[in-house]
């Protein structure tokens, strides 16, 4: 009976999902679907000024930072993801702010604790924000470190200054079911944690998003990996928050392979709500 319900809670979503892209197709402005204009940016910044490590109560934290004497900007990488996966955008960003680039437990040159999940990830970049000194700092994460972004958000409400969550999920029955089938198949050939970590979390109910209280905007492509339903779940659970779905675009096309359309994503939203 279980397996039965579970079957129809997918179908059911499956069915709503595709119902959503052809109501983004004809309704755009529910979703406020945008271009990103890359036509006019600054000089990107070359190198990092600072790369180093931090010890953190479980983990040895490797960071990476690109500009100075700025506001404060966290560049939050997905699943399997470095430094270098969000690096284009830290170099345009650093010409508004002070952009932090970490890496997540498990990932990169950071240390292995030997587990892995968001709300752990979550207490690691709160004990990052205040071993450095940040304050109110703009969190701006990508799939997993848009849920990274959202559960530090929950957990700390007094944290952020703003958060830009970038292809997050609510829960994995919300894929669209090639990537999740895909995830299994290759954890079957290779065990990892970090597929783990995407068939089984993460589980944000709307009484746990009622926690977010600092400006937020959710955004996804249009063509993500997960339905347009849950990118509109997220934004109507998130109280005031502001939702965008990028035409065209996949999960990565609009982020980790371009940093010139990140940068533009975040600056417009940014300086239309007054924070830069």
């Amino acid at each position: 009976m279980k397996h039965v319900v579970h079957f129809v809670l997918i179908l059911s979503t499956v069915l709503s999902g595709i119902a959503a892209q052809i109501d983004f197709v004809f309704q755009p402005a529910k979703y406020n679907a945008i271009t990103l204009d890359t036509s006019s940016l600054p000089s990107p910044v070359e190198a990092p000024n600072t790369d180093a490590f931090i010890q953190l109560e479980d983990v040895n934290m490797h960071y990476q930072v690109y500009g100075e004497n700025k506001p404060p900007l966290i560049l939050i990488h997905g699943n399997g993801g470095s430094v270098k996966s969000l690096r284009e955008a830290a170099q345009y960003l650093a010409n508004d702010y002070t952009v932090y680039l970490p890496e997540s437990r498990c990932h990169g040159r950071s240390s292995d604790p030997g587990v892995i999940t968001y709300e752990l990830m979550a207490k690691d970049f709160k004990q990052f924000i205040d071993a450095l000194g940040l304050n109110k700092p703009v969190i701006m994460g990508h799939s997993d470190g848009a849920i990274n972004a959202i559960q530090l958000a929950a957990d700390y409400p007094d944290v952020p200054g703003a958060i830009i969550a970038c292809g997050a999920n609510s829960n994995p029955d919300t894929f669209k079911p090639y990537f999740p089938f895909g995830v299994w198949v290759k954890n079957i050939f290779q065990k990892d944690k970090l597929n783990d970590l995407m068939l089984t979390l993460p589980d944000f109910t709307e009484d746990y998003l009622a926690k977010i209280t600092c400006p937020t905007y959710v955004v996804s492509g249009q063509y993500d990996i997960m339905w347009l339903t849950d990118t509109v779940y997220l934004h109507e659970a998130i109280k005031g928050s502001d939702i965008a779905v990028v035409r065209c675009a996949d999960h990565s096309s609009y982020m980790s392979q371009n940093g010139k359309r990140a940068y533009v994503l975040a600056t417009d939203w940014l300086k239309a709500k007054g924070l830069l």
